[in-house]
């Protein structure tokens, strides 16, 4: 496959550049937060290893899958007899219904133990560090596949050149391997934004049920509803502290 660098010399393209970039960032918040949950199961001195190999995966998978552009979009045919069902069923409509039930499940496991205060089964206490290591980068293959069609499908509609879309995701993937510590140390650190963010991945969870079952989701609203929350509990936070409040 032959790339034309001249593209970068016309306005438009950095434009679109940029903006894919941006949105790339924005669609990977909720990668970001899963990352920083998931690897927390790690012990500290292999944490910031285990989020920059998760975001690198993240980046191979997305930038292959690029390359597959014609088989990605043949996704979107309906896999079951028309007018049969009375909806459609895609092979992308399996891929993010699959991935929403991980997500939920996960998502569910880790607030049940965090309540409870039971270790679950990728607890480095239970088993070898290597084998607890693995399998966090398992998981976080496993959600980073849907997440990349998400991302793939967004570069599609706003820019149409290979070269622009893997600059792009590389930069984006960049940003977000500079604030997932600082992101992981802030989530973490408090039980409250632990809650607030899987809750959050349940919400994204069910959402990617809903695409996946050919209904539209705006995801702006649930961005913003998703931004105000944690916003309202930084509030919160500030407050308890200032006023020794439990």
């Amino acid at each position: 496959m032959n790339f034309d660098f001249s593209i970068f010399l016309h306005t438009s393209t950095w434009i679109s550049l940029l903006t894919l970039t941006f949105l790339e960032i924005i669609l990977g918040v909720d990668n970001i937060i899963f990352i920083s949950i998931v690897t927390q199961k790690l012990k500290p001195e292999e944490r910031k290893r285990g989020q920059n190999l998760g975001l690198l995966l993240a980046l191979v998978l997305r930038v292959i899958l690029l390359f597959f552009l014609g088989w990605i979009l043949g996704l979107n045919k309906n896999l079951l007899p028309e007018n049969n069902f009375g909806f459609e069923l895609t092979g992308k409509g399996i891929i993010l219904i699959l991935g929403g039930i991980f997500l939920i499940y996960k998502s569910t496991t880790e607030i049940h133990h965090k309540i409870t205060g039971d270790d679950d089964e990728f607890n480095v206490e239970n088993k070898e560090t290597k084998s607890a290591f693995t399998a966090v980068l398992f998981q976080i293959a496993l959600l980073n596949l849907v997440f990349s069609f998400d991302s793939i499908l967004t570069a599609i509609g706003i820019v149409k050149e290979i070269l622009v879309m893997i600059v792009a995701v590389v930069l984006s993937m960049l940003v977000m391997m500079k604030f997932t510590d600082p992101v992981s140390k802030v989530v973490n650190k408090y039980p409250s934004l632990q809650i607030l963010a899987l809750s959050f991945l349940i919400m994204i969870g069910v959402t990617l049920i809903m695409e996946g079952s050919g209904r539209e989701v705006e995801k702006s609203f649930i961005y913003i509803s998703v931004a105000f929350s944690f916003l309202v509990e930084l509030l919160n936070i500030r407050y308890r502290k200032k006023n020794k409040v439990q």
